[in-house]
Order: C-alpha cells, then sequence, then structure tokens
C-alpha cells in the first residue's frame, strides 16, 4: 500500500501546478485584452499616445487594433450623420423679430479627427454648430425683409446653406443638408398682415363696387339710347303713316291683355249688344265681371 501523506503531497504539487498555470492564463488573458481594442462600424478612433507627444497623426479604421497599455489611450468617435436643429431669433431688413429654425445634417470629416479632437474634442457639434449656425442665419435673414421670407423661402434657405457649408468646413465639419424647419413672426406683424388683408380685401370690393356702378351707368346709358332711337323711329313712322301706327300698338296691347284674361278663372265676358231701345244704331261694349266662387 502506498503511504498516504505522499499521496496528498503528491496531489498538493499538482493542485499547485494547475493554479500557477490558471493564474498565467488569467495574467496572459488581460495582458492580450488590455493590448487590443475594437472599432465598430460607423466609428473611427484616435490614438492618445503619452511617450509620443500626445494625439497621433493617424485614423484607425473599423476593426480589431492592438496598443501599448498604460501608455497608448484609444478615443473612439462617432463618424456617421446625424441631425441637428438650431433655433434663433434675429431681426429682419425691415426690423422685424423672426424665430426660426434650421435642421443640419452633419458629419465630421474623417482625415481631420485627430486635430478635430485635439482643437474642440469629443463634444465638437455642441462647441461649433449652435455658433456658426446662429451667425449664419442672423447674417443672411438681415438681408431680407419679412415679407421675402416667405416669398422667397427656398433661395434663403439655399444661401445659408451655402454659407453654413463655408463656416463648417472651417471647423473640419461636413453639412449634407440644411433647411429651414420652422418660420414665424412676431404678434405685431401678425396683427400687421392681418390688417393689410382685410384692406386689401377691403380695397377689392370698393373696386367691384366702381365696376358695378360703370356697367349699371353703361347700360343706363345704352338703354336710353334705344329708346331714343325706338321714339325717333315710332316718331318718323307716324309723321309716313299718320295714326296707323297708334292703332297697330293698341292692338297689341289688346291681344295681350285678352291673352292675361283668359288664362283667369273667376272673369266672365259679356258682349255688348245693340242699343235698339233708344233708337239708336250704336253698340254698347261689353262688360267684364269678376265672379267668386
Amino acid at each position: 500500500t502506498k503511504d498516504p501523506l505522499l499521496t496528498i503531497a503528491t496531489m498538493d504539487k499538482v493542485l499547485s501546478r494547475i493554479s500557477t498555470a490558471a493564474g498565467a492564463l488569467t495574467i496572459g488573458a488581460f495582458t492580450v485584452n488590455s493590448c487590443i481594442y475594437n472599432v465598430d462600424g460607423g466609428e473611427r478612433a484616435v490614438m492618445f499616445d503619452t511617450l509620443r507627444g500626445g494625439i497621433l497623426p493617424d485614423v484607425r479604421n473599423e476593426g480589431t487594433h492592438f496598443m501599448i497599455p498604460v501608455v497608448q489611450k484609444p478615443i473612439i468617435i462617432d463618424v456617421r450623420t446625424k441631425p441637428r436643429e438650431i433655433p434663433s431669433v434675429t431681426g429682419t431688413k425691415d426690423l422685424q423679430m423672426v424665430n426660426i429654425k434650421l435642421r443640419v445634417l452633419w458629419r465630421p470629416v474623417i482625415e481631420k479627427l485627430p486635430q478635430l479632437y485635439r482643437e474642440l474634442g469629443t463634444d465638437f457639434d455642441e462647441r461649433v454648430l449652435p455658433s456658426i449656425g446662429n451667425e449664419v442665419l442672423k447674417s443672411v435673414v438681415a438681408q431680407y425683409n419679412a415679407e421675402e421670407l416667405l416669398s422667397k423661402r427656398a433661395e434663403v434657405s439655399n444661401r445659408i446653406k451655402t454659407e453654413l457649408i463655408k463656416r463648417g468646413a472651417h471647423f473640419h465639419l461636413t453639412l449634407d443638408d440644411v433647411a429651414i424647419t420652422h418660420l414665424t413672426f412676431g404678434r405685431e406683424f401678425m396683427r400687421a398682415i392681418e390688417s393689410k388683408q382685410v384692406a386689401f380685401q377691403e380695397a377689392e370690393r370698393q373696386q367691384y363696387v366702381v365696376q358695378r356702378a360703370e356697367q349699371e351707368r353703361i347700360a343706363s346709358v345704352t338703354r336710353a339710347e334705344g329708346e331714343a332711337e325706338a321714339a325717333t323711329i315710332i316718331t318718323k313712322a307716324m309723321e309716313k303713316t299718320g295714326n296707323a301706327i297708334i292703332e297697330v300698338r293698341r292692338i297689341d296691347a289688346a291681344k295681350e291683355i285678352a291673352q292675361k284674361l283668359a288664362r283667369g278663372r273667376n272673369i266672365t265676358y259679356l258682349p255688348g249688344g245693340s242699343s235698339g231701345a233708344n233708337g239708336g244704331d250704336g253698340s254698347s261694349p261689353g262688360l267684364l265681371l269678376s265672379v267668386d266662387k
């Protein structure tokens, strides 16, 4: 039989070796893990090196990279396009206050990330975009009056975009799109617009009234000229035919009256007879009786 003490000593040696190996593996894994870093999609990294004087000039792309622990430190920067809204209250050319909001789609210039981080840090969008946005908005809006901001909105937006792209390039920022999303004026201007609209509508109504009066005047003149011409024609006809034309008009009027009476339900016509009792040859006129039912 084996000595129990020898067996225990052997097991202690095995366990000690296993523990030493596990410790070595742990230290090795920690060392390897501290020597590598990952750059995810849509990101870039710049390296801070304490021995080489700060930020290194090269930019690390997506993937896994090596570094020297303690000596080097990677700074991960998001380079995807992001939206930013810039509000501003500024004055127009005619001294009207306007509340305007600008939507900007921006991203950093990848090649300039070391310089960008060195000069502005990681929150460069907070430092740059509000200041240059307000500056460009105030300079461009001041060249237009309030009405032109509404009627020439596309032109104003293009000018703001052009100027903002130029200003962003100085800070190594690329602006993919710039658009005006909100544009409102002060209460005084809105009241002035309403008053102007009311005055314009009143002017149009007065113009309509004047045009209507003019048309009525022209119609009255035309009617008077027609009546005068008709009177002239009748006068000339009477000079040629005597009272014949009057008799024709009387017959026409009698026909019109007879047609109206014929359509009446409660009217009866009694023709006149000869007045022989009085010894005369004349005939008495007919009678119209209104019979109520």
